[in-house]
């Protein structure tokens, strides 16, 4: 790596990555069960950065554990040490009463609450019952069956669906693979369910935050951060995007370090100083935004077909549309290859990242026009052309205008301005 090197970039894609971060409010969700049925194994299997080994914080009540890590926006709160009696129930429904109410006067709430119970222990306290049946008036209630291995395990699951018990979902798992013998191994399972039904009970602006913070389904994150690439490329590079002259391509890079922050938060990686920068040199330089935007541009010759040159010295809408589009899924795909391989317990070099990141943009570039994803962005833009047309129509209507309203006196019509992007998007 040079010595010399401008780290600005790899420390704007840092910051900003930490600021969208900031933005996600925090999702809340209480842990509930009592002391061996394995509620740190679940958290560390659901959420990234094993919550419940570094991220305990001090105890907020008796009974009650506040676990939260910088950068990860999501709170839980574990019952740690739970063994429950009547005078432990009392104790215990009294702290969450209050930890509720100072949660609502700052204007937060607790989303969902996991009750966790052994399902080898085949039973279930009417003690239990009546905490199940007191968490369930504030929130919603997942019961969650843990170690559940055999035909015991899916008796006591049907036994507890006979309680009708007011729970949201009743959800066998096995948090992470069984050991029975040395050839037979049970492998985990039911994260992946038990994720799909807390998002059906999250309220739709906790969803980035139980996103970013859970690892079991990385294709949702993957298709989060498409459907907010795409709006992006929409959004930025639709309607009325100004060619941009060769010697300001600068333009495009703060815009695409957004971009790419915006991406990252949505993953929940965090990645190291050298990864950052194995990433960026990979798209064209490490250096300056002047720097990278300018080199960026000078390769569009080498990987855009049938673009020849940089005619007049300005680069299409489109064009820039192709390099973001580009960018923004190949850095999806190498987040979701980073996210799979740490949820694996797996390690990833800065040099493997970097290659995968550079023949990835490659191709993409390649394909330009061809991209599926450049092709979808662009049904989005003709999407919003269509609904921006209809509603400038609506406007003029109900203003009591109409074409007809434009014609002259004389019988001429009067000429219309039209928007400027019907003679830039015009194909040549």
């Amino acid at each position: 790596m040079a010595k010399n090197m401008d780290w600005s970039l790899a420390g704007e894609l840092t910051k900003k990555t930490q600021e969208e971060i900031e933005k996600i409010e925090k999702v809340h969700i209480l842990v509930v069960g009592k002391t061996g049925v394995g509620k740190s194994t679940l958290i560390n299997s659901i959420f990234r950065e094993k919550l419940a080994e570094t991220g305990i914080g001090q105890p907020i009540t008796k009974h009650l554990h506040k676990i939260e890590k910088e950068g990860v926006p999501m709170v839980l709160y574990d019952t740690r040490g739970l063994e429950l009696d009547t005078e432990t129930q009392m104790q215990v429904t009294g702290e969450i009463d209050d930890t509720l109410t100072r949660m609502v006067q700052n204007k937060e709430h607790m989303h969902v609450a996991y009750y966790c119970i052994n399902a080898s222990s085949s039973r279930i306290e009417n003690m239990e019952i009546r905490l199940i049946e007191y968490l369930a008036s504030k929130m919603p209630v997942i019961l969650v069956l843990t170690q559940s291995v055999g035909e015991q395990a899916l008796k006591f699951e049907q036994y507890l669906v006979n309680q009708n018990l007011p729970v949201q979902a009743i959800i066998r798992l096995m948090a992470k693979d069984y050991k029975i013998t040395d050839e037979l191994i049970v492998p985990a399972f039911g994260l992946k369910e038990l994720v799909e039904r807390t998002f059906g009970l999250l309220p739709h602006q906790v969803h980035t935050a139980f996103n970013n913070a859970q690892q079991i389904d990385i294709e949702r994150k993957g298709r989060a951060a498409r459907r907010w690439a795409r709006r992006y490329i929409v959004t930025t590079f639709g309607v009325g995007f100004t060619p941009i002259p060769f010697s300001d391509a600068t333009v495009l890079v703060p815009m695409q370090i957004g971009m790419m922050a915006h991406i990252t938060a949505i993953f929940g990686i965090s990645m190291d100083q050298t990864t950052t920068l194995g990433i960026l040199g990979a798209i064209g330089g490490t250096g300056s935004a002047t720097y990278l935007g300018r080199l960026i541009v000078s390769n569009l010759v080498k990987f855009i077909p049938g673009i020849g040159s940089v005619a007049g010295g300005m680069i299409s809408g489109t064009t820039a549309s192709i390099i973001t589009t580009a960018l923004a899924m190949s850095y999806i795909e190498v987040l979701t290859f980073i996210a799979t391989a740490e949820a694996n317990g797996e390690e990833v070099s800065p040099r493997t990242v970097r290659k995968l990141m550079k023949d990835l943009y490659g191709q993409r570039l390649q394909r330009g026009q061809n991209d599926p994803d450049f092709q979808a962005a662009m049904a989005d833009i003709e999407t919003k052309k269509g609904q921006d047309a209809e509603r400038n129509k609506a406007k003029d209507i109900s203003q009591g205008m109409s074409l007809d309203d434009k014609v002259k006196e004389n019988g001429q019509k009067a000429r219309i301005n039209w928007p400027k992007w019907s003679f830039r998007n015009r194909k040549r």
